[in-house]
């Protein structure tokens, strides 16, 4: 199951994190980010072990979303040990997430 980021633990969960994470910025409106909500959590119970992979509202948490200049939903970004290394905007097949996964992880 992916997890739920918010403003409070974004530091804590997402940036001091010493494995790659996969934060999906989304809103509970937005169709493609409906479109996207099944395969992050396939990608989440897959690799669950080695990835933290999460979701978070930009309607609820706004500060992270501001912070990281999102202004297109959904929005993935990779961070590794506080550093973004990619950034994809729309809806992705899951093959190219986990290319992306393993390519980073």
């Amino acid at each position: 199951m992916a997890l739920k980021f918010t403003d409070e633990n974004f530091q804590k969960q997402v940036l001091e994190s010493e494995i790659l994470v996969l934060v999906d910025f989304y809103a509970d409106w937005c169709g493609p980010c409906k479109m996207m909500s099944p395969v992050i959590e396939e990608l989440a119970e897959q690799y669950q072990d080695t990835v933290k992979i999460g979701k978070i509202n930009v309607d609820e948490e706004p500060n992270t979303a501001q912070e990281y200049k999102v202004m297109t939903i959904p929005t993935l970004l990779f961070i590794k040990e506080g550093k973004v290394l990619e950034t994809i905007i729309g809806v992705v097949s899951k093959s190219s997430l986990s290319e992306k996964i393993d390519l980073y992880k």
